[in-house]
């Protein structure tokens, strides 16, 4: 839907460029904030309770995550109509359904995402989950290919009508799945419930435990930035999302002035579809991959491999119209597909969607003299100046944006995950740790 949002507010409702860069300053502060804040919200309770070792392991996590995902996943769906309809000024409709839409994507992705440690310890249950996990997600995103047949930016109707549509089917969708998952969960977990209690009943009456004090915001964020791996961590996943959302926005940019000439327009569609699709195909293979070398060295092989790409495609040329065409796909289905892996971790991470559209804005005007806002974009101020093989520098630009940055991020990505420690028989000890916690033996996880 990236293509439909920016054609809406830069050219239905024809917001301007000084309203674009206000309202994605201002998004930029609210997509920094709302991550931890709404981290700590969701968690505090478990953290400041003097029984938070038993609770975190606990069966009522899991309930409190589902009973947030079936309040919190119909407002995103809802929230997700703002964008189509004019219902105030282009300026301040633009910020409010930017906030708005974020915020509930950041709840519905924070608490799948936990979904994930909390059901799954072993890296068995962890794959399996991530390979039903891509499954559907891979059917979710065919609605990718049903919007460009009804999309037309001169008449709006059926488009909105196919939102709403959508919608209405996210927010049952939402609704009855996570209240079956809640009933089967407790189901599962009857029998082991008066064990669990009475394992509570003794860790709230130990004189450690009440003697602890509530996590403020401040320690919970200090005590996070403590941690070595998890600054590694969150600075190869802020590259990671910036990266995924700069191909989200400048993807059909690439498609029109590097292919246009070349394919046609359904053609384009079909590879815009695809790059939705095919990263959550491809993560079937890489969970079988992840199951016999680790998580950490199919990662790390992604990187390696999306930069010797970047650097052939920069060797090759522009003019390699199959060799782009494979490229523009193949960028976007390893960049999602990494993303896949390790999950799109929301905690200080979101600015990334901001910096992404920012960064790649001014690199294309700066470079180039092309404005995105322009009303007539046929009627291009930039002069047709050939370079010595006749290339229009518009189309240097843009060749030239879409195999710098991979490379950029994937040199920046392989310093920080190099650092990244958290892998081997640590990793293996403390999923050992939690096994045990969960068979009984009450740990601080706070302490892990």
């Amino acid at each position: 839907m990236g293509k439909s949002f920016c054609s809406v507010f830069t050219g239905v409702f024809s917001t301007s460029v000084l309203l674009f860069w206000v309202g994605e300053a201002v998004f930029l502060i609210w997509n920094s904030v709302n991550d931890p804040l709404f981290g700590w919200l969701s968690d505090h309770a478990f953290l400041s309770s003097p029984q938070s070792g038993s609770q975190i392991t606990s069966p009522e996590v899991v309930l409190k995550r589902l009973k947030a995902l079936s309040r919190n996943g119909p407002l995103f769906a809802l929230s997700f109509l703002a964008f189509w309809v004019a219902w105030a000024r282009p300026g301040l409709q633009f910020l409010l359904c930017l906030c708005l839409y974020d915020g509930f994507l950041t709840m519905v992705d924070l608490h799948h995402s936990a979904l994930l440690a909390d059901l799954a310890v072993s890296a068995s249950d962890r794959n399996r989950l991530n390979f039903h996990c891509s499954v559907f997600s891979a059917l979710g995103s065919i609605s990718v290919f049903l919007s460009y047949s009804f999309w037309d930016k001169e008449d709006f109707y059926s488009f909105r009508l196919f939102c709403v549509a959508l919608a209405t089917f996210s927010v049952l969708g939402f609704f009855f799945v996570s209240r079956l998952l809640r009933q089967r969960f407790q189901n599962e977990i009857r029998p082991r419930q008066d064990e669990t209690q009475a394992l509570k009943e003794l860790n709230v009456n130990s004189p450690h435990n009440q003697s602890e004090k509530p996590v403020t915001v401040g320690q919970y964020l200090r005590q996070l930035s403590k941690h070595k791996n998890f600054r590694w961590f969150v600075s190869m996943n802020l590259i990671q999302v910036f990266h995924c959302h700069f191909n989200s926005n400048f993807f059909p940019l690439f498609l029109e002035h590097l292919l246009s000439d070349n394919i046609s327009a359904s053609t384009g569609s079909i590879l815009l579809g695809i790059s939705y699709i095919a990263p959550h195909l491809n993560n079937l293979y890489f969970l079988t991959l992840c199951q016999r070398y680790g998580v950490y060295q199919v990662i790390r092989w992604l990187f390696m491999l999306k930069l010797g790409l970047s650097l052939a495609m920069l060797l090759a040329g522009a003019d390699h119209i199959y060799l782009l065409c494979i490229f523009i796909a193949s960028n976007r289905v390893f960049t999602e597909g990494t993303s896949l892996l390790f999950g799109m971790v929301a905690l200080l991470t979101k600015p990334g969607q901001t910096f992404a559209p920012l960064i790649g804005t001014w690199l294309l005007c700066v470079y180039t003299g092309y404005d995105i806002f322009q009303k007539h974009p046929e009627q291009d101020p930039v002069p047709e100046v050939a370079s010595a093989a006749g290339t229009p520098p518009l189309r240097i630009g843009c060749f030239y944006m879409l195999v710098f940055v991979p490379i950029t991020c994937a040199l920046l990505q392989l310093t920080a995950w190099s650092r990244f420690t958290l892998h081997g028989r640590k990793l293996q000890g403390i999923k050992t740790l939690r096994q045990g916690a969960q068979h009984g033996h009450l740990i601080d996880v706070k302490a892990i």
